[in-house]
């Protein structure tokens, strides 16, 4: 049963509070702007590019439109065959997981993280425990959703939208 409003829990990540999807989306989004400014404020100033702070302002500006941004989030190459999709191409909840996986958590559901057997057969065979998978929260949904990223061991990604019926290879750009 939902909370008031129509919010339906998304887990209970800390302290006995249950959180929902709007207030978890919400917080992915705020500590992944902190994090970014906060990497950004330690690559680039005003003297280390030789201009002023408006051009310093220009070149943070630019990095956080490139694909350099997602650099740590996938592989810049797909390796698999499959079809791929990259990072700035996934739903705004899709980056938000890749950016938690990055950071190891905390993660809205217990099952985040659990082993994904691939029975279905259709990522490059692994070992067991090679792959594990994340939900990748969609807004409306009153459960984990159809949508997942399943990482490997490796760093490789995969997405897919459909609860395992298909999936894409998540490149950084």
């Amino acid at each position: 049963m939902g909370r008031a409003g129509g919010r339906q829990p998304a887990g209970n990540l800390s302290g006995g509070r249950v959180w929902d999807a709007a207030d978890v989306t919400m917080r992915l989004r705020v500590a992944a702007a902190l994090v970014g400014l906060l990497a950004l404020a330690g690559c680039a100033t005003a003297t280390e590019v030789g201009a002023d702070a408006g051009a310093a302002a220009g070149v943070v500006a630019g990095a956080a439109a490139g694909d350099a941004q997602y650099a740590d989030l996938a592989p810049a190459a797909a390796t698999s065959g499959l079809p791929t999709v990259t990072v700035a191409e996934l739903p705004p909840e899709g980056i938000e997981t890749l950016e938690l996986i990055a950071a190891g958590g905390p993660f809205p559901y217990d099952k985040d993280g659990a082993t994904f057997g691939n029975r279905e057969g259709l990522l490059p065979p692994q070992p067991s425990g090679f792959y594990a998978e994340y939900t990748v929260i969609t807004p409306g949904e009153d459960d984990r959703g159809a949508r997942r990223i399943v990482g490997g061991d490796d760093g490789s990604r995969f997405y897919t939208a459909d609860h395992y019926a298909s999936f894409r290879e998540v490149v950084s750009g």
